[in-house]
């Protein structure tokens, strides 16, 4: 009989070359501290954009300029580990890890027991430098990950180790994150933002909230949602429970439940887009308000002024070119509840963002994949292989577009 191999265990950092935390400027950005992923790109776009109408004087600005948190604390930390960092990509390109907190603390009480600070659900964003295309990929949270030395709140540092990737967020917040996803993709981090269960909820409201379409009625307790079949708009409580249920929806598996994230995150800018909010003073502040105190960021994003001119020069991407994806993944060899990357494929995606080379999506094929799992005991089944990229100079991905949103 055959033993099982121990999975393996990360013992160092490789050496990577020095740059700044901008990967188009010199020098590193800054800080966070609690959210919640796919709604974070949200947030940011309708922020940013809606500046452009915004002249509401000088307290107004001042109020919504002071909503948005900075964690400095992570800059700092970030700044120890410069020389292992990977070097900064073209001119302009701009990468930002967008990370949702599953905080149970203050108004997110209601949804369980705080156990400290976690993450659920993240994308890295990768803004092209001639603001043409905009790409989001999910990393999926059992990922198995090498997390590097770590800081811990209390001090403390852990030691390297493989383990699956929301572990990241949860031992050493957004620092620990940041440098375990440079570490998985070679790709500089350059901003981030963070938004929790209620900012989620108050970005969704302030759009009238996001239409979806079901195929057939939904009751899942776990995650506070009952909704009946059919085309329906959904708001802030019910939008939470449908991009957070995993039982109730397709085939209860993480992998279907960030295809559905990034779903509803298309539906949402594609609202955004094209329903004039931009352009209707009075939703202008409702929406600027509840994205500016929905996040915590980054200092160099950590203001109006900051988010404006990160996202000013993304307003002419077309709905068609915002593109949402996840890392070539399949079922972990040492454990079936897991997952690890799939290569060379997820090399080679990494590789086109991190060049700003261009990155397509296509629907995904409809492979009838039985449960994966939840991380949670969930029954478990096999995840397969990701389909493989098109080959060719620009390679595609399956995924989706905010052009087509969720009922298509």
């Amino acid at each position: 009989m055959t033993e099982t191999p121990e999975p393996p265990r990360f013992t160092g950092w490789d050496e990577r070359p020095a740059g700044g935390l901008g990967s188009h400027r010199p020098g590193p950005s800054r800080t966070p501290r609690r959210p919640r992923s796919w709604r974070g790109w949200a947030a940011l776009g309708v922020t940013g954009v809606m500046l452009a109408g915004a002249g509401s004087g000088w307290a107004v600005y001042a109020k919504l300029n002071s909503n948005i948190r900075t964690d400095s604390a992570t800059e700092k930390e970030l700044r120890k580990w410069e020389s292992e960092r990977p070097p900064a990509g073209p001119p302009n390109a701009v990468n930002v890890l967008l990370i949702g907190s599953d905080t149970r603390s203050g108004d997110n009480g209601r949804y369980g027991h705080d156990a400290g600070q976690r993450s659920d659900t993240t994308m890295l964003l990768h803004l092209a430098a001639d603001r043409k295309s905009a790409t989001a990929v999910s990393i999926p949270r059992d990922l198995m990950v090498e997390v590097p030395h770590c800081k811990r709140p209390d001090g403390t540092e852990t030691a390297p180790l493989t383990t699956q990737f929301n572990g990241a967020f949860a031992v050493g917040g957004a620092a620990c994150m940041i440098r375990t996803v440079e570490k998985l993709t070679g790709i500089r981090i350059d901003h981030y933002l963070i938004i929790d269960f209620v900012g989620f909820k108050k970005m969704v409201d302030a759009v009238d909230g996001v239409e979806i379409c079901l195929p057939r009625p939904v009751h899942d307790p776990a995650a506070q949602l009952t909704l009946p079949a059919g085309r329906q708009t959904l708001h802030g409580e019910a939008a939470l429970g449908f991009v957070r249920a995993r039982k109730s929806l397709g085939n209860g598996s993480d992998t279907q439940r960030m295809q559905r994230q990034q779903d509803f995150l298309a539906a949402l800018v594609k609202k955004v887009q094209s329903n004039g909010v931009l352009l209707n003073p009075t939703r202008l502040y409702p929406v600027l308000d509840a994205a500016t105190s929905s996040l915590t960021t980054d200092a160099a994003l950590a203001s109006l002024k900051g988010l404006y001119e990160l996202v000013r020069s993304t307003r002419s991407i077309p709905a068609g070119r915002v593109q949402f994806m996840t890392v070539p993944r399949r079922e972990y060899r040492y454990d079936p509840n897991r997952d690890e990357l799939v290569q060379p494929d997820a090399g080679r995606l990494f590789g086109q963002l991190h060049s700003d080379r261009p990155v397509t999506v296509k629907p995904p094929p409809d492979t009838g994949e039985k449960p994966v799992r939840t991380g949670t005991g969930a029954p478990a089944g096999r995840a397969g292989r990701a389909p493989s990229p098109s080959a060719g100079p620009d390679p595609s991905f399956p995924g989706t577009t905010a052009g087509h949103g969720v009922c298509g």
